[in-house]
């Protein structure tokens, strides 16, 4: 089943082409990452898809409901009701956590369920459940700036799992992080793709790319320059391709 389906997504920023028109689909279970170089609209698509930024051309649908579609040259969005709905589609993981720094942890983890309609109870259990699962039910009480980054970012994936998303979108989930704290995140992230959890990421790891995704995007100017397996891009013939990954791999 095609979950995510972005078609012909188009965007500018004061004049300057950022996507040239991506076509991007997913399929339920499918971990697909997305790599480039610095600027190449890794994660305005990203945002696009989640809806933080509005394309300006092509459209958008989430397990086949339609969430934007481009009419008379312009993008129209669904209704307000529609894309509540359809936001509970996916989870977003962010670069640099996103948490209030005046909650706790729990309430970190707790407060996006009750706005979306979950009484304080059933938020705190899925809540504790998702802080066990990723082993932090001993820093539930505890406030952001008391835990590592990797802690944090953690908490993060906590949050957006809470909100058991069809889909979770994570834009460069290391970039924030020591080396040393990495890897305890992309542990995380190894779990779930063999959960058969649905992930789009964007990620500069290209071992770790190459180690849980089912297909691999090569971004560059705005456009999608390769896509194919693992192997395929890592046995690229392309050699832009082979001199991008080659620097990140050192």
């Amino acid at each position: 089943m095609e979950l995510v389906r972005a078609e012909n997504c188009r965007k500018s920023f004061d004049g300057e082409e950022i996507l040239g028109g991506i076509t991007l689909s997913v399929n339920e279970g499918e971990v697909v990452s997305v790599i480039g170089p610095s600027g190449s609209g890794k994660s305005t698509l990203l945002r696009c898809c989640c809806m933080l930024e509005t394309m300006d051309g092509g459209s958008l649908s989430f397990a086949g409901k339609s969430a934007a579609k481009e009419e008379g040259g312009k993008v129209v969005y669904a209704s307000h009701a529609e894309l509540k709905e359809i936001r509970k589609t996916f989870g977003l993981v962010f670069q640099n956590f996103n948490l209030f720094p005046h909650y706790s942890v729990l309430k970190n983890v707790m407060e996006p369920q009750m706005i979306a309609g979950k009484s304080k109870d059933e938020a705190e259990k899925k809540a504790l459940e998702c802080l066990e699962k990723l082993g932090l039910s001993d820093k539930a009480k505890s406030y952001p700036c008391q835990l590592s980054g990797g802690q944090q970012q953690r908490v993060s994936i906590a949050r957006a799992l809470a909100l058991e998303p069809k889909v979770l979108f994570f834009d460069e989930p290391t970039s924030a992080l020591d080396p040393e704290l990495t890897g305890e995140v992309l542990k995380v992230i190894r779990d779930l793709a063999a959960m058969h959890m649905t992930m789009i990421i964007v990620t500069h790891e290209m071992n770790f790319a190459r180690e849980v995704s089912d297909r691999m995007i090569f971004m560059e100017h705005g456009v999608i320059r390769a896509e194919g397996t693992p192997d395929e891009i890592f046995g690229s013939d392309d050699e832009r391709l082979k001199s991008f990954m080659g620097r990140l791999r050192g």
